[in-house]
């Protein structure tokens, strides 16, 4: 369903359930609500959660900002490399005013906030800036955005940068099947043909590269976030993958320092992907988590 958040239309599925303790899940970089995997999000609702996902902004069926353009994205990046303000079309905070405007269009108060990669960053935001809407903070294989962290892995940089041999559906699937598995998880392989129906599924659902590159951007300019961090109040939770070949390790361990209070859980084997075996792994510690969260409030 379409809602009015933060002034633009947001793409919404809520599981329901009122007086439920609400969990809101934000994904990350160019994906789409159902990059949150159903059976993650039936376990949630069956531990007794209300799950509420969307369509982060420039992104699947919510609303555009093509009209601003993309810029260049190479010399953004050096711009970034050497310390310079990168330009974006909007921002990760206005990604988490989003989050918080889909929160005030469903009529919730408070919510647990669980983001993914960029979709950590801006949980960390909504976090930060509205503590009394946080019950609880997850942060998985993300990011405090701090400049002397490692990047990704040279040949993951490429694969981003690299563009589709044609706009075909075969072409389309085969680029991202071949992203998806360089930064998969060595210890839990997925089987090519199950993730070549999950990423056709995205396909036909919506195409927005250039909304994958204004996000890139917005993360780009994101810079200052790590100096917020230490404003969290909320229980948090930082999850990350030993072997993430996108956002290292190190990222997941200083985002869990800057945190008063955090909780650092490493899993090993994990790259940047949610294939059902870590899904169970992680959801054996983000389910307790938010129970115990609950009980102490």
């Amino acid at each position: 369903m379409k809602l009015t958040a933060n002034g633009i239309q947001i793409e919404v599925e809520d599981s329901g359930g009122e007086g439920r303790p609400v969990v809101l899940l934000i994904m990350g970089l160019g994906m789409q609500l159902i990059a949150w995997p159903d059976e993650f999000v039936r376990t949630l609702v069956d531990a007794g959660f209300r799950v509420v996902r969307h369509d982060n902004r420039d992104i699947g069926l919510s609303e555009g900002f093509d009209e601003a353009g993309t810029g260049n994205l190479l010399w953004q990046s050096l711009r970034q490399r050497i310390g310079l303000p990168v330009r974006s079309a909007y921002s990760v905070q206005d990604m988490a005013d989003d989050a918080l405007g889909v929160l005030d269009a469903l009529g919730i108060c408070r919510a647990h906030i669980v983001g993914a990669s960029m979709g950590g960053m801006i949980a960390q935001r909504v976090a930060a800036g509205a503590p009394e809407r946080t019950a609880s903070l997850v942060s998985i294989m993300s990011s405090s955005g701090a400049r002397h962290l490692p990047g990704p892995r040279p040949d993951v940089v490429a694969a981003l940068m690299r563009r589709p041999a044609r706009r075909t559906q075969a072409a389309l699937v085969a680029h991202s099947l071949g992203l998806a598995q360089l930064i998969s998880s060595p210890a839990y392989p997925q089987d090519e043909k199950t993730l070549t129906e999950r990423i056709a599924r995205g396909l036909r659902r919506a195409y927005r590269p250039a909304g994958i590159v204004r996000q890139m951007l917005a993360i780009g300019a994101d810079g200052e976030r790590h100096a917020l961090l230490a404003r969290i109040s909320s229980p948090t939770l930082v999850l990350h993958g030993d072997a993430d070949p996108l956002v290292p390790i190190a990222c997941g361990e200083d985002t869990a320092r800057r945190i008063p209070g955090a909780r650092l859980v490493t899993v090993p084997g994990m790259g940047h992907d949610l294939p059902p075996p870590v899904c169970d792994v992680l959801l054996q510690h983000i389910i307790p988590f938010m129970q115990s969260a609950e009980s102490r409030a």
